[in-house]
């Protein structure tokens, strides 16, 4: 019986298995090549089919034998080594049902070469329709020809088009360029089920603020250090991060927001991109960067959004849905994120595995970005042309999907971080506790330290030097014997010995970091070197590549600019009289702990909020058009724009139209015109406002100049990041031809820039006044 169970289960399976194939290749809107390929394997199951047939043939005649062999021999009767050759003796009614089944299995064999025989004549005309296919001459597809003739000579080089079904003919080539890709149009005898009615959209999931830090952790996951030391900021910041969040809620007043599904790849982390920040944690490595992506982790969980956490990129390619190959197709289904934070290893991961889709979904795509892209850098053609062009840059994104560190490029997004917040108690116990004669030195490795050596013989005549260097055995040599070296210091215990120095002193390096924030929060005076001429991509190693011509005056330009003195002295070191003297002055200042409001966890969420809420980079808006290519109507249109009052500026006309979509309100706007030596980023600061890029749309008409009584005796459209803008010695105007190219940044002593200014809220320069 046993025996017999499985000669039936084995035919069982085997049908179903060589079957199913036949009935599955059979499905409405499978593509005919699919059935060639089901139709091959079949036939090689036939065969099996008729050995299993003769398999059994020639298993009842050995039975048979056997039985035979019983009655003929006195072997088994054998006294000591007995063989149980009588347990082989067929039971009666054995030998019929093995004929039984091997006349089942050349009747299944017959019908399945039956079946056969009509796949491949089915196949056969259908070969004969492939065939028959040619490429369509249509001019809404004018890209449609050139591709085919690509597919016929490529479409080996990468497994992907395989994948898609395209198997060398001409009618697998349309297929996938009209089906999977958008290059050719869909070929009218294709099976294509008939259009049902679409019915509405389900109503989004509403994000509602989370009270629990537990599931994200498990997001982040384990295995790196730097996995680690974000996952330890978090828990350290937690109740801070929660007590933020219920204010933002009640700030918000019950605001429906749709909760967002986010994908959050750190592409630096990955082994790909060489991940050497992971193996530098615990030696004094840059922290920065992992103190950031910890912070934005924790804002957009807190926020409510749906997250998946990538750090690899085979989890990356899984979860954006990548077919198999080489990255040259487009992603098997639509992407299931509403929005992918990444970096620019990450950013060109994607690049290199979405194929066409990148294009289709970059508008999705934020980059954390620490020292900003200028739109010089990211407008392909322009960098190129210009000279511009970096290992960076060259995106063509909308320069607000940048989001830096600081907010020092308003052409970019500004995402910040979080710096550890006191409350009453602990600041009352600082201000009591400060040592004045004691001041810690920012910089863990020892590089930093040399050639410093008459900086600190300065300092070390009035105060007590501090360090935090790394060092595995041996003292490192770069660090004078009279500094008290801690060693590296877990960031509680860091925090402790801020909370007792009176001074925290930078040497240069390293550029922007968010150490002498929490130093100045923990109520520390932060000292920093002038740089003369200032740093920048043209005069220093560090920012050589990058993609930004910004010029970095101090350490840390965020620290000089937007606080300021009495926390922050910034001085000329190479002046020994200056320096001195600012070390005297700092220990005789009384200062109290201070954080700007947009570096608190309350602040960070608030402006992530309102970039999730208002910023969308996928609703395409109208380029400005060359002066030809406008409509009377559109050219007769008045400007929303009017004189301001004092008649020096430009602001939104009371009388004008508003968009109650658009962001940042319009009413914040304010038109100045920039001196021949500014951005629009140092013109609009002189005004105490912020340069607002997405406003540049509302300047770039000739009616503006006319308005602000500029003279234009001629009036073009061109591509230059410094445009809109007038040459006022020869009374030409220039408007901007390239959307991408708005920029704040950029001045030349030829031209007089028109430049977009806004207001912004108290401690939150992202955002202005109404823009929450």
């Amino acid at each position: 019986r046993i025996f017999l169970l499985g000669i039936g289960f084995f035919t069982l399976c085997f049908l179903m298995t060589s079957l199913g194939g036949q009935f599955s290749a059979k499905r409405l809107g499978d593509s005919p090549f699919t059935i060639r390929t089901e139709v091959m394997g079949a036939l090689e199951s036939r065969g099996v089919l008729r050995r299993m047939s003769d398999m059994l043939e020639m298993l009842m005649k050995r039975m048979d034998i056997l039985a035979r062999l019983e009655n003929s021999t006195d072997f088994h009767k054998g006294g000591g080594a007995r063989f149980p050759l009588d347990r082989f003796q067929p039971p009666a009614g054995l030998m019929e049902t093995i004929q039984a089944i091997a006349q089942n299995v050349s009747d299944i064999a017959i019908k399945v070469d039956q079946i056969l025989r009509n796949s491949l004549l089915n196949g056969k005309v259908m070969d004969g329709r492939r065939d028959q296919c040619e490429v369509p001459r249509d001019p809404k597809y004018p890209d449609c020809a050139g591709k085919v003739e690509w597919m016929r000579a490529r479409w080996t080089s990468d497994p992907c088009y395989a994948f898609f079904g395209v198997d060398g003919t001409e009618c697998s080539f349309l297929i996938y360029l009209s089906e999977v890709e958008w290059f050719c149009p869909p070929l009218p005898w294709r099976n294509r089920t008939a259009a049902l009615p679409s019915s509405p959209p389900l109503p989004r999931v509403q994000a509602a603020f989370r009270s629990d830090m537990a599931h994200l952790l498990e997001l982040i996951g384990t295995g790196k250090e730097s996995l680690s030391f974000m996952k330890k900021r978090i828990r350290h910041l937690a109740q801070q991060w929660l007590r933020a969040a219920r204010r933002l809620e009640q700030k918000l007043k019950g605001q429906q927001r749709d909760q967002k599904h986010i994908l959050i790849h750190i592409g630096f982390l990955t082994e790909e991109s060489g991940d050497v920040f992971s193996p530098r944690v615990l030696k004094g490595g840059p922290l920065g960067e992992m103190v950031q992506w910890a912070d934005i982790l924790a804002a957009l969980f807190l926020l409510g959004h749906s997250l998946r956490v990538t750090v690899s990129l085979k989890e990356l390619q899984s979860h954006l849905g990548v077919p198999p190959g080489r990255g040259n197709c487009p992603l098997t289904s639509p992407l299931p994120f509403d929005l992918i934070y990444t970096d620019y290893h990450g950013l060109q991961q994607m690049k290199q595995h979405m194929g066409l889709s990148f294009k289709k979904y970059r508008c999705r795509v934020r980059v954390i970005d620490t020292f900003g892209t200028e739109p010089a850098y990211n407008h392909e053609e322009y960098a190129t042309l210009r000279g511009y062009r970096t290992n960076w840059g060259y995106w063509n994104l909308q320069p607000t999907q940048f989001m830096t560190m600081f907010p020092h490029t308003p052409d970019n997004s500004f995402m910040g971080f979080v710096s550890e917040e006191l409350n009453r108690t602990e600041r009352q116990f600082i201000k009591s506790n400060k040592v004045s004669s004691m001041a810690v030195v920012y910089g863990k490795e020892a590089s930093i330290w040399k050639g410093k050596e008459k900086f600190l013989a300065i300092l070390n005549k009035y105060m007590e030097i501090h360090g935090t260097v790394y060092y595995e055995t041996q003292r490192p040599p770069e660090v004078p014997a009279f500094v008290k070296n801690h060693g590296l210091l877990p960031q509680h215990e860091f925090q402790q010995l801020l909370r007792k120095a009176k001074l925290f002193i930078g040497f240069g390096f390293p550029y922007e970091g968010p150490a002498p924030l929490e130093a100045i929060a923990n109520g520390c005076v932060f000292l920093q070197a002038r740089f003369n001429p200032p740093h920048s991509s043209l005069n220093h190693e560090f920012f050589r590549g990058k993609p930004t011509s910004r010029e970095v005056s101090s350490q840390h330009p965020y620290a000089e600019d937007f606080i300021g003195k009495p926390h922050v002295w910034t001085v000329d070191y190479n002046n020994s009289e200056e320096f001195e003297a600012a070390v005297k002055t700092i220990m005789r200042t009384q200062v109290d702990p201070y954080l700007p409001y947009e570096y608190t966890c309350e602040g960070m969420l608030e402006r992530i909020h309102a970039y999730i809420q208002h910023q969308d980079f996928c609703t395409t808006t109208s380029s400005p058009l060359p002066p030809k290519a406008k409509s009377p109507a559109m050219q007769s249109l008045p400007s929303p724009l009017a004189l301001a009052p004092n008649a020096t500026h430009l602001v939104w006309s009371p009388s004008a139209s508003r968009d109650p979509q658009a962001w940042p309100p319009v009413d914040s706007l304010q038109v100045w015109v920039s001196d021949t030596r500014h951005a629009c980023t140092e013109t609009c600061r002189r005004h105490g406002l912020v340069c607002e890029p997405t406003f540049f749309r509302f300047l770039n008409k000739k009616e503006v100049f006319l308005q602000l009584s500029i003279t234009c005796d001629s009036t073009e459209y061109e591509m230059n990041h410094l445009y809109p803008a007038v040459a006022e010695n020869v009374h030409e105007c220039y408007l901007q031809k390239e959307p991408l190219l708005f920029s704040c940044a950029g001045y030349n002593t030829k031209y007089r820039r028109l430049c977009p200014c806004r207001d912004y809220r108290k401690g939150q320069v992202a955002l202005c006044r109404d823009c929450l």
